[in-house]
């Protein structure tokens, strides 16, 4: 785990800035694939250069042109018009586009396969599955992923650069491969990463971190769980003891299993995240220490807002923000503290955050097309 703000400052110099690369989508039907087209046609940089927008292989067998507009029509321009067509994806289609950056809004299983792929074709991979998150097998193998080259597969999961960019910064600078962290992970970990770096966690005391989602960030196909007769008008805890984010949150703060304990749920809207964590101090702390703690890990970083005490953050005044808002509660006796968390699932936890991974690969500044 590393504080950009820490880290030298010839280690950290911005890379020059160059002209958009030639962006491409693959799985731009679901809820982040959306947003992420959404993102890329109103991004400052994109404004002469037209992402690509691709689809499944088989889509030319049907014989019918598909566009953008027609799955998300809130993306139609004046007259409704469709004016962006999902192309059937081909490797050879990808290549002879120039795709210089390909955003991956796949499933893992999928994005395991083709990453080597687009590796191969000198093509830079955000991926915002799980299939490039972890670096350790046994959290891994929650993902249940088969690689065709083993040996090839763990040379690129070396490489693979957790992409979370108020942790990250110069190593995604320099990356071909971005994995795209989990919404769950990205709220736990922000909150919890300044305090833990600065040693004043008892991690041995134990961790809590209860999650609540919106309905989205279980992704666009119905489940049994996720109808409207079963999310409406409910909360419902699920996958305790099972997540797949867990790995992430133990692996960026350097924790154990018995170190925290994180409860998903399920909240009856459509979008955004609030994680209440629990923990205590070391020692008696006074919440002016606390605030630095958070201010000086978080100075560069243009897309973490932080509250003043005893402010907390609102799910109502993130939705549709690329911000992830932090706030803290201290008890009177200065060693039980409350970090309140709240970030959009599909935005900071997916696909903003992935423009703003790409963002740092080029050169410029890492909120370019998020504010």
């Amino acid at each position: 785990m590393a504080n950009a703000a820490t880290i030298p400052a010839e280690q950290t110099a911005t890379l020059a800035p160059k002209a958009a690369p030639h962006a491409a989508i693959l799985g731009v039907g679901g809820y982040a694939g959306g947003e992420l087209a959404r993102i890329l046609l109103h991004h400052s940089k994109f404004a002469s250069t037209t992402p690509t927008f691709f689809g499944r292989p088989d889509e030319s067998k049907s014989g019918t042109l598909t566009f953008l507009e027609d799955l998300h029509p809130q993306l139609a321009t004046a007259g409704h018009r469709r004016v962006h067509q999902i192309l059937p994806f081909s490797w050879e289609r990808a290549a002879s586009s120039g795709v210089e950056i390909l955003f991956l809004a796949t499933p893992h299983e999928q994005s395991r396969e083709w990453v080597p792929t687009a590796i191969a074709h000198n093509i830079k991979v955000i991926d915002l599955s799980g299939a490039w998150r972890l670096q350790h097998d046994a959290n891994r193998a929650v993902y249940k992923l088969q690689d065709a080259n083993p040996t090839h597969a763990a040379q690129l999961q070396i490489e693979a650069v957790y992409g979370s960019p108020e942790l990250h910064r110069d190593a995604i600078r320099h990356a071909r491969l971005v994995a795209n962290p989990g919404c769950y992970a990205t709220s736990v970990i922000l909150a919890l990463a300044p305090l833990i770096e600065a040693g004043i966690v008892d991690v041995d005391h134990g961790i809590i971190s209860d999650s609540k989602s919106g309905v989205s960030g279980a992704g666009k196909a119905p489940t049994a769980n996720t109808h409207f007769m079963h999310a409406a008008d409910n909360l419902s805890a699920y996958a305790v003891f099972g997540h797949r984010h867990i790995g992430e949150m133990l692996e960026q703060l350097n924790l154990t299993t018995e170190q925290i304990q994180f409860t998903p749920h399920l909240l009856p809207i459509p979008r955004g995240i609030m994680s209440s964590i629990y923990l205590r101090l070391k020692q008696k702390t006074d919440a002016a220490t606390i605030s630095k703690v958070f201010e000086s890990f978080y100075s560069n970083s243009p897309l973490v807002r932080l509250h003043h005490t005893p402010h907390l953050p609102e799910i109502q005044h993130i939705v549709r923000t690329n911000f992830c808002d932090l706030g803290f509660a201290l008890a009177p006796d200065g060693r039980r503290l409350l970090v309140v968390s709240c970030l959009d699932n599909l935005l900071k936890g997916a696909a903003g955050q992935a423009v703003q991974n790409m963002n740092l690969m080029c050169g410029w500044n890492e909120e370019e097309g998020l504010l």
